[in-house]
């Protein structure tokens, strides 16, 4: 299992801007699939843009061309910049690491968008 520590989240204004930022327990060459998952009150956890090993990247609809997945390799950690945030981003966000068959989750961080 993926050991995952996330830190960014906050209270923001509409238009605003946020970065989330993953730290892996181990080196990110070594796990399939990585990336970030949200959850809005009372909806199901979603996604949001992850990568592959191979660096191939999935991103929602609702977030493209706002929404920013990057990596450090060498410090193991994954990003989520998110730009012209709206109300509707609002939720808990959730680093995600699929490695060895096995599902990995952080704890969360909450990003609130309000003015």
């Amino acid at each position: 299992q993926v050991q995952l520590v996330e830190s960014g989240g906050g209270l923001v204004q509409p238009g605003g801007s946020l970065r989330l930022s993953c730290a892996a327990s181990r080196s990110i060459f070594s796990i399939d699939l990585m990336g970030w998952y949200r959850q809005q009150p009372a909806k199901e956890r979603e996604l949001v843009a992850t990568f592959t090993r191979s660096r191939v990247t999935n991103t929602a609809d609702s977030v493209k061309g706002r929404f920013t997945i990057s990596r450090d390799n060498a410090k193991n950690t994954v990003y989520l910049q998110m730009n012209s945030l709206k109300p509707e981003d609002t939720a808990v966000y959730y680093c995600y690491a699929r490695a060895s068959y096995t599902d990995s989750w952080g704890q969360g961080t909450q990003v609130t968008v309000s003015s």
